[in-house]
């Protein structure tokens, strides 16, 4: 979320046109919540005293999360001005591919699917049944799978919002 506040007027004499053509809002005791973007959409936090009129500044904390703010503030304002924006670096493909079978894998098995079911609908009939279930390399990836798509539906989703440490 990107929180954006009146812009004291000694920072800049241009007239921000950030929230022109931005839709609803809902408001609340911290400001107006306004979601801009289809695809890539940006959560924005208007402040109290925030005028479509007037000059907008962004507001970022410096903590630990700043990085990830100042990087969705720049695919925000590319998206606003339609230009390209840059891809989300706190995930990599091969994370995104992950995620996308933990959630796949966690829903068919809150359906009732077996692990067996789950492998077939990822990697085929013929690739499941071309060794012993039991012993199969298969079934410990979608049993890995289904508990990390367990671990992210139990709030695990939220490490997905912060940057990688590096050490």
């Amino acid at each position: 979320m990107l929180t954006l506040a009146p812009s004291p007027d000694f920072l800049s004499s241009e007239s921000s046109t950030v929230l022109v053509g931005i839709g609803g809002h809902r408001d609340s005791p911290q400001g107006a919540h306004v979601v801009h973007g289809g695809e890539i959409a940006t959560q924005l936090l208007l402040l109290p005293g925030s005028d479509a009129e007037r000059s907008l500044a962004a507001m970022i904390p410096l903590d630990s999360h700043t990085l990830g703010r100042v990087e969705a503030l720049v695919r925000f304002w590319r998206a606003y001005h339609k230009r390209p924006v840059p891809a989300d670096t706190r995930m990599t493909i091969q994370q995104r591919r992950r995620l996308r079978l933990m959630m796949r894998a966690a829903d068919g098995r809150t359906n009732g699917a077996s692990y067996r079911d789950i492998a077939t609908a990822f990697y085929g009939t013929g690739r499941v049944a071309s060794a012993p279930w039991k012993t199969s390399s298969l079934r410990d990836t979608v049993v890995g799978l289904v508990k990390g798509g367990g671990a992210m539906i139990a709030g695990g989703y939220l490490q997905l919002l912060s940057h990688r440490k590096r050490s």
